[in-house]
């Protein structure tokens, strides 16, 4: 009789009540049972946060933030695809993610990029333009100025930017979303996880953001509810013309003091190595590795100049006919102008400083993506402009 209080149909009887309590969880099974020992448990303030939607792609499947790019995939797609899509090597691509160029992903599945995707401002014009100076043909500026507009740059993601997690030995997506308080619905959401929510090892996660509470209105002027009659409350303070005599001279009115106006970007002056582009605002700072120059930013339409004199090496677009001008100078330097329009110059021109090489763009991407080249490798352009 023992036996079978202990056993149920051969199955121990701890084994089935296990079972009867995993049937009647709700939600997301979590195979961890980590805190589950009437140990401290932060589950359910991970379950209970509110998080945003990820944001949209662009044509490409690419989302954009200040510091790093991720490329979403889409139905059918496998790595080299996403590669392919995105202007970068599948080998470096996969490597990055640990994974094969061959393996198929799962639809919204989110690869990150190693840098930025080809045809974004600032990247990939090494490549361009470095095989451009060699290959590039004759332009006359006739010909450059039939060149197809420049799509604009691959937009930034609104909002805050997300952490970007790299799986580690022993994680799965319970842990890491216990670990950012964040739902794991909500993070297999953002990286297209499969209904099983595995992940592995090296694979890189987007954190979800949190929704932010609404702020605060700042609080209405109280109403006034007492109000004096005329002839009462405080009494009226005395003018100061009648208690100080009038003096006895004129004082000579002081001038006013010149405003202290900080330039948002180096000056032009004839003294630096290298003279800016355009006089305007410096929205991009350099960046090794993430942004190869400056982006400044000015009226559409504004002059873009030669930094300094020398040859013009190549003229010529990226995938996304961004064009480029690239401009050879003594000491194997080199400067790159892209993201401009309405070209004045042709390969093999003679360049003064200052001279008008071609202008910005209308719209919102009325801006000179502007990098200095020390031979193919890029440098902070700031040291030139002093």
């Amino acid at each position: 009789m023992n036996a079978v209080f202990r056993t149920v149909w051969g199955r121990p009887m701890a084994a089935v009540a296990a079972l009867a309590v995993l049937a009647g969880c709700e939600g997301p099974l979590d195979y961890d049972l980590r805190g589950k020992v009437g140990g401290f448990s932060t589950t359910p303030a991970a379950q209970s946060a509110s998080t945003a939607p990820r944001p949209n792609p662009d044509a490409r499947g690419v989302i954009t933030y200040p510091n790093y790019q991720v490329a979403v995939a889409r139905r059918g797609d496998r790595l080299a695809d996403v590669a392919t899509r995105v202007g970068l090597p599948a080998a470096e691509l996969a490597r990055y993610n640990g994974l094969d160029t061959d393996v198929a992903l799962r639809e919204g599945e989110v690869i990150a990029l190693p840098r930025a995707a080809a045809g974004t401002t600032g990247v990939d014009i090494a490549a361009v333009a470095g095989s451009a100076i060699e290959t590039a043909p004759d332009t006359s500026p006739v010909q450059t100025t039939t060149l197809a507009p420049a799509k604009p740059a691959a937009p930034v993601a609104a909002g805050p930017e997300p952490v970007r997690h790299k799986v580690k030995r022993g994680e799965t997506a319970y842990t890491i979303s216990r670990l950012y308080q964040v739902p794991v619905e909500a993070l297999a959401e953002w990286n297209g996880l499969g209904s099983d929510f595995g992940v592995r090892e090296g694979q890189y996660l987007l954190i979800p953001v949190k929704d932010q509470p609404a702020p605060k209105r700042t609080a209405a002027v109280a109403p006034v509810t007492d109000v004096t009659q005329p002839g009462q409350g405080s009494p009226t303070p005395t003018p100061p013309s009648a208690t100080q005599p009038l003096p006895d001279e004129k004082v000579a009115a002081k001038a006013p003091e010149e405003p202290d106006v900080k330039a948002e970007a180096p000056s032009n002056a004839s003294t630096s190595a290298l003279a800016l582009p355009v006089s305007g605002k410096i929205i991009r700072p350099y960046r090794k590795g993430k942004n190869e120059g400056i982006d400044i930013a000015a009226a559409p339409g504004t002059a873009v100049q030669a930094a300094e004199a020398g040859t013009v090496a190549a003229i010529t677009s990226d995938a996304d006919q961004v064009p480029i001008i690239v401009v050879r100078h003594k000491d194997n330097l080199l400067t790159v102008y892209a993201n401009v329009e309405g070209i004045t110059v042709g390969k093999g021109d003679r360049v003064k400083r200052g001279q008008k090489l071609a202008q910005l763009r209308g719209g919102d991407n009325a801006y000179v993506h502007f990098e200095v080249r020390k031979g193919f490798d890029s440098v902070d352009p700031a040291p030139y402009l002093k």
